[in-house]
């Protein structure tokens, strides 16, 4: 049984559990298991690209040029859930919350979140989302969460496991796609991604959780466990 969300008192700082990490790695099911289990709520900063990618592919814009990119983000309306238990994205009061995760909207994402001034423009989104959350706590997770959004949370993580591992898991996600295929748009997303932040290499005070030889239960338990050496926090104590 979980804690309520509700944060405790007007004073009382938000815990942020920073979580990090490369495509295929986990990243979005252990985070939200792991806030289910705290009692936290739960932010996928990924989903706000991705909401981003959409929006401007609605608008017929051209996802690889920034100077586009920047004029439809002017107009971009953008809600998500922190609640780990009903997840949901609106852009414009629109439900995108299965569309963003279109296969179009992946192939497009990647040119979103290379603009510079739009990826300051959404960490900032993220603060705030999280400051006026009145949550005693949010799990983030997203790529470098734990070095430029959030530098000073409580709990950083690097999620990672072996590449063919994080390939494999994301074809069983994709029901079973060509595991060489996926492969290969992983390595291509990392690379593409990789130009804007480091993802691979942990920072200092930010602790590794490599998930290569664990399933999701056991990562969830490893990440609770750093949480709780460090917090505390584990089930809502």
């Amino acid at each position: 049984m979980t804690e309520s969300l509700t944060k405790p008192s007007a004073d009382a700082p938000v815990a942020i559990v920073a979580i990090d990490g490369p495509a295929g790695s986990g990243k979005s099911s252990v985070s939200r298991a792991a806030a289910e289990r705290l009692g936290f709520g739960f932010l996928d900063t990924g989903a706000a690209y991705r909401a981003l990618a959409w929006h401007a592919l609605e608008h017929g814009s051209d996802t690889s040029d920034a100077t586009a990119v920047l004029e439809v983000f002017g107009d971009f309306d953008y809600a998500i859930s922190l609640d780990p238990a009903d997840r949901w994205v609106r852009v414009g009061g629109t439900d995108v919350t299965a569309a963003i995760r279109e296969p179009r909207v992946t192939d497009a994402v990647s040119g979103v979140a290379r603009v510079p001034a739009v990826r300051q423009a959404v960490n900032d989104l993220f603060r705030r989302l999280v400051a006026s959350a009145g949550l005693r706590g949010v799990v983030v997770e997203g790529r470098d969460i734990t070095t430029v959004v959030f530098p000073d949370a409580p709990v950083r993580i690097l999620l990672t496991a072996a590449p063919e591992v994080r390939a494999a898991r994301r074809s069983t996600e994709l029901g079973g796609h060509d595991a060489a295929a996926v492969a290969a748009a992983l390595h291509k997303r990392d690379a593409a991604d990789s130009t804007v932040v480091d993802f691979l290499t942990a920072a200092p005070g930010v602790q590794v959780v490599d998930s290569t030889h664990l399933d999701l239960d056991q990562t969830v338990d490893a990440v609770l466990n750093v949480v709780d050496s460090t917090m505390g926090a584990r089930d809502g104590r």
